[in-house]
């Protein structure tokens, strides 16, 4: 690990100077604050669950990495923003990386797995596996809740995965105007249920109800009086699901596409707002809300239907339309409800460019779904850490970005001895207060690594 390369490059600064580039510093790591996905895991139990999820086929007498340090490379790596494989090929001397894995070397096997090692674990995934890893983040959500929830809200939403390779099931998609996967995701709040990846020659509502279904039989056994609402757009808005709904004690909210004849029952309350705005003189929009009953031609009894009537600046309609089961007044249910589900938009941008959930680039189908969950998974711990040991704090409400630049990418000097590894962090770090909060708040007493400045 201690190298004494040097090279020397010119550069000005008033007056010529010379930049040694010096490699003989030690054992350093700049990922630090991988320990605290560690810890995370240790209070989540995660990675055990996963690890029983996926049958390992090897000989263990034969083998030099288990499959539990396969899974904590890749999901660990995610976190701290490797999102290919060949990251790993260089990741694999660090020390601290070898004890955030809980690796059994150094003296049986000093290095993690390589590139190649990690490919073989993704190909030998099957769809059964896959049902078992999504089941193991539901229980997840379970655990993190001390006592029974009064109201849980189930969000449901779809999002584009383009695909610039020739994968199984990849097929062009025209609202998105390209190649992609179609993946499905669930969330109640910050929390992560469901990340489901699907071909994209489908309905966006396809599975849904059987997922929803699913969700409800294991919610209601952890917890029997749970109230639970199912929230999404006008994607999910299907009579089955809501007939569903309906016989099972579940309530929605669900987005409605506009069209002639939802209108038309709104056309009173969308004159009355356009009224309205060309009467103040301050050009402001304005809203006003109606409901009425109405069952579509598909539908099997009449539903009912809130509309938003809104005018614009620029002389524009912009008229809403919701179904629902809920009751309550027209305008809270939306504004204060329904528009909260845009939350759920920041979750699947932390999934899929803070997580590298989009990175499906496996030829083999069943290999990219496993590549989503380990996102998730990465999701999962970092979302227990912002939840856990971030309360309180400035991050409180950070996205996975910003938590990997302040917590988990942090320069350190590694002392490993047969006891114990000591992590002496940067003495120019500049959040030591908050890295030590979350230290305090996750790590179990006499269980870690050290660390100190």
């Amino acid at each position: 690990m201690t190298h004494c390369n040097r090279s020397s490059l010119p550069f000005s600064s008033g007056k010529r100077r010379t930049l040694q580039a010096d490699f003989s510093g030690g054992v350093l790591t700049s990922d630090a604050g991988v320990l605290l996905l560690r810890e995370a895991d240790r209070c989540l139990g995660l990675l055990d669950a996963l690890d029983r999820a996926v049958p390992d086929p090897r000989d263990p007498d034969l083998i030099a990495h288990p499959q539990r340090c396969l899974l904590a490379q890749r999901i660990f790596g995610s976190a701290c923003g490797y999102e290919d494989l060949n990251d790993h090929q260089r990741l694999r001397d660090d020390p601290l990386w070898q004890t955030a894995v809980d690796h059994p070397g150094p003296d049986d096997a000093p290095q993690l797995a390589s590139a190649p090692t990690l490919c073989r674990l993704e190909n030998r995934v099957r769809r059964a596996d896959l049902m078992k890893m999504a089941a193991a983040l539901v229980e997840c959500f379970i655990a993190s809740h001390a006592t029974p929830p009064e109201e849980l809200v189930l969000d449901f939403d779809a999002t584009d995965d383009p695909v610039h390779g020739r994968q199984e099931n990849r097929f062009f998609h025209g609202y998105y105007d390209g190649y992609c996967f179609l993946p499905l995701y669930v969330t109640c709040g910050d929390h992560l249920l469901v990340a489901y990846l699907r071909p994209s020659n489908i309905d966006a509502a396809l599975h849904s109800r059987a997922i929803l279904k699913l969700l409800t039989a294991r919610l209601r056994q952890a917890w029997p009086e749970v109230r639970i609402v199912v929230r999404a757009d006008s994607g999910f808005c299907r009579w089955r699901l809501m007939r569903w709904c309906d016989r099972h004690g579940v309530d929605y909210l669900l987005g409605l596409a506009k069209n002639a004849v939802w209108q038309r029952h709104a056309a009173g309350w969308q004159e009355q707002a356009e009224q309205a705005f060309r009467a103040d003189a301050d050009g402001q929009a304005h809203r006003v809300f109606g409901e009425f009953r109405y069952a579509a031609g598909s539908w099997d009894r009449p539903r009912r239907v809130i509309a938003k009537a809104e005018y614009l600046p620029g002389n524009k309609a912009n008229p809403r339309f919701v179904v629902t089961s809920l009751r309550g007044e027209a305008q809270t249910l939306y504004e204060e409800t329904y528009c909260q589900r845009g939350d759920m938009e920041n979750r699947i941008k932390e999934q899929q460019r803070g997580l590298f959930a989009d990175r499906t680039s496996c030829h083999r189908f069943v290999a990219n779904p496993f590549r989503v969950l380990l996102a998730a998974a990465a999701y999962v711990l970092v979302s227990h850490i912002r939840r856990t040991g971030l309360v309180g704090t400035e991050l409180a409400r950070a996205e996975v970005g910003t938590i990997r630049l302040r917590l988990f990418k942090v320069g350190a000097w590694v002392q490993r001895s047969v006891r114990r590894v000591v992590v002496r962090m940067a003495s120019s770090y500049p959040w030591p207060e908050l890295f030590a909060g979350v230290v305090g708040r996750l790590v179990r007493p006499g269980v870690g690594a050290a660390l100190g400045p």
